[in-house]
């Protein structure tokens, strides 16, 4: 009786305060940029600067490529293991003349502190700011991966913008998570809920939803819950074959993308 008691005691309360306590390690995989890497970036994209904000005593690190007249500005905010330079292997030359403003979350590539939902949040708006105000934006597009959909379906809802783009994307972590943890009470314990799918119906600007078909992190259901959900014009891409990390070798992902932006 007494080990049958322990045993029950950890499952019912040691394991879900241990994933508790754990959660922020579990949703977020920060991927700093070392002083050598940055000035291989520097070196290799000479047209991509970097710009930095300060907030909250924390300073934010993010790569510009500079917008041609007439073109969008895309604010790009990645998935929670991204180190969003990469994305400059691809992005600009899939998207002539649009401007690209990669964003580094807190304690991600050289951007300082820690990340949370608020935190994340908060510095998108700033990065909007900063594009209309610093850069000088006339059209601004947001592009969110994975975890960074949440910021992208956040900004869209706060602020002006164009149109969105959104790859594996979920309509509430705290959905996704129940997917996962069946067994938990998940919205009592999330502190990063993440709530897209209650701002969507709001939103009315047009949006390029891709989802993966075999996707193991985020099910394309919720994608789709996330798409049935937007308020105004919309497409819907699935990647057959693709898993959640394996959208990027996929042909219809750019070439989607490329169409969209060029609307």
């Amino acid at each position: 009786m007494s080990s049958a008691l322990t045993v029950l005691v950890i499952v019912v309360v040691a394991f879900p305060l241990l994933m508790y306590l754990m959660q922020d390690q579990l949703l977020f995989h920060p991927q700093p940029l070392s002083e050598q890497h940055r000035h291989q970036v520097r070196q290799r994209f000479p047209d991509a600067q970097e710009v930095f904000l300060q907030a909250d005593g924390v300073r934010l690190h993010a790569w510009h490529v500079k917008a041609q007249p007439g073109k969008p500005l895309v604010i790009y905010f990645g998935g929670n293991a991204e180190e969003v330079a990469g994305m400059l292997f691809e992005a600009p030359a899939r998207a002539p003349g649009a401007g690209w403003l990669l964003v580094s979350y807190r304690g991600y590539g050289a951007s300082e502190g820690s990340p949370s939902e608020a935190a994340i949040t908060a510095d998108a708006l700033r990065w909007y700011d900063y594009a209309v105000k610093e850069l000088g934006a006339a059209k601004v597009v947001v592009f969110g991966r994975s975890l960074g959909s949440g910021a992208a379906v956040y900004l869209a809802s706060e602020r002006k913008v164009s149109s969105v783009v959104l790859v594996t994307p979920f309509d509430s972590l705290v959905e996704v998570a129940k997917h996962h943890y069946p067994y938990l009470p998940v919205r009592l314990m999330l502190r990063h809920p993440f709530e897209s799918v209650e701002r969507a119906p709001k939103l009315s600007m047009p949006l390029l939803c891709i989802a993966a078909e075999r996707d193991q992190v985020i099910p394309a259901a919720h994608a789709r819950r996330l798409y049935d959900a937007w308020g105004g014009p919309k497409q819907w891409v699935e990647l057959p074959g693709a898993d959640h990390n394996g959208t990027v070798g996929i042909p219809a992902f750019w070439q989607s993308i490329t169409a969209f932006l060029q609307q």
